[in-house]
């Protein structure tokens, strides 16, 4: 991979199929590292019922596991999809992302990837702030930063300027989405000496192996 490339990874975290493209998120995580740009699209920020997406989202899920073998389990289907009165709303995991990557920008992947497990395999209520900032203190504490868990969910529930910043970052993600082109999420964006190229979906849902060939085929091309 030329030196000169940033890759760019368009997002929600409740995207079943950024589900899909969590293992070869993790990889790029662990790879390039200093050069990985989270850009979280907000798409699904913002309170509403869960039972009013609960048999929609379940068929979809299905149907992601059965193409690209990420699993949903029955814990997530009960305990999530049909919660009473549960919410969908990837605004607390969105603000808890941009949190910590003001400590470290190299955690907000694998806050990704961890919240993601804990809600699809562990069926965590991932629109609850406790939760969710119970999970951002594990991946804080596994890198070495330590953090209260009950600071860090005030901060959620309480830091409007947490809360601007975020929804600056929303608009921004938005913005680069309508001038790249880009409708749906997840992507990933490869910018090779300032020109930006978009990966098809295929190298994302494919795995780890699949990407990093892909991406140096673009890098020998350009």
């Amino acid at each position: 991979m030329p030196p000169d490339i940033e890759l760019q990874y368009f997002f929600d975290p409740f995207c079943g199929w950024c589900y899909a493209s969590a293992p070869a998120l993790a990889c790029l995580a662990d790879k390039f590292s200093d050069r990985l740009r989270m850009r979280p699209s907000g798409l699904f920020v913002g309170e509403r019922p869960i039972s009013s997406i609960a048999d929609h989202a379940w068929r979809n899920d299905q149907r992601i596991q059965t193409l690209t073998g990420q699993r949903f389990s029955k814990e997530y289907h009960e305990n999530v999809l049909l919660a009473p009165n549960g919410i969908f709303d990837s605004g607390p995991v969105t603000l808890a992302l941009t949190a910590l990557g003001e400590h470290d920008t190299r955690l907000e992947p694998r806050f990704l990837h961890a919240v993601q497990i804990a809600r699809y395999l562990k069926g965590r209520n991932t629109s609850n702030i406790q939760e969710v900032a119970s999970v951002a203190v594990e991946v804080a504490a596994e890198h070495g930063l330590e953090l209260a868990a009950e600071t860090f969910a005030e901060r959620l529930r309480d830091d409007s300027d947490l809360r601007e910043r975020t929804l600056e970052r929303m608009e921004e993600t938005q913005r680069q989405m309508s001038v790249l082109g880009i409708r749906g999420v997840p992507q990933l964006v490869a910018l090779v000496s300032g020109k930006a190229h978009v990966l098809s979906g295929e190298a994302l849902y494919q795995g780890p192996a699949h990407l990093v060939s892909a991406l140096g085929e673009l890098g020998a091309d350009v």
